[in-house]
């Protein structure tokens, strides 16, 4: 997808709505309106759209803190359209994750939850997300039902099928790990063993 760069962006914006404004007021409006038209372009695109698609690419190039940096050009994320809202709420908890902040992490991927996730795969990838910090805080429940609305996704990419795997292995693996618990050394016929007779 084409992308500008934001510092072009900013640029663009300035030239548009300055020297459009001044180019109008000097030479008239058929001079000047095409740039100040241009302005409110790049004004209106960055207003909506953010700089969550830049952002998007730093976080694929595994550049977390370019990432953020990237986001927080962002001049106010409300006023994103709802699609890059979510993913603007994503990145940012997927950055705090990166970084080892378990507790921004999740508070800002319960918000992208909140504006509700565009496509299956991300829904599956953000649910998956919040089942993992719950189950690494004990909240096994909560994991749970994480867990539950992320099955209900048809998900298409390899690399969330394989995460979707782990996690339900690590479900499992805790199950049998609290069976063997409640067992607590019983016998298969349900009695304790006694300790050998000296």
């Amino acid at each position: 997808m084409f992308t500008i760069n934001i510092y072009l962006k900013f640029a663009l914006i300035a030239v548009g709505l300055i020297g459009g404004t001044a180019l109008w007021a000097t030479l008239g409006v058929w001079y000047g309106i095409w740039f100040v038209l241009l302005g409110l372009a790049m004004l209106a695109t960055y207003l909506l759209l953010g700089t969550v698609q830049s952002a998007a690419l730093l976080m694929q190039a595994a550049d977390f803190e370019g990432a953020d940096q990237r986001l927080n050009l962002t001049l106010k994320p409300e006023w994103l359209y709802a699609t890059n809202r979510a993913y603007f709420y994503m990145i940012k908890g997927s950055v705090a994750l990166a970084q080892k902040d378990m507790e921004a992490g999740e508070r800002w991927l319960k918000k992208a939850e909140e504006v509700d996730v565009p496509t299956d795969n991300e829904k599956a990838m953000l649910q998956l997300q919040l089942a993992n910090i719950a189950a690494s805080k004990g909240r096994w429940k909560q994991a749970e039902h994480h867990f539950r609305v992320a099955k209900q996704c048809k998900i298409t990419e390899p690399n969330i099928k394989e995460q979707f795997k782990q996690f339900e292995k690590a479900f499992q693996n805790r199950g049998a790990a609290q069976q063997a618990s409640r067992m607590g050394g019983m016998r298969p016929g349900g009695k304790r063993r006694r300790p050998k007779m000296r």
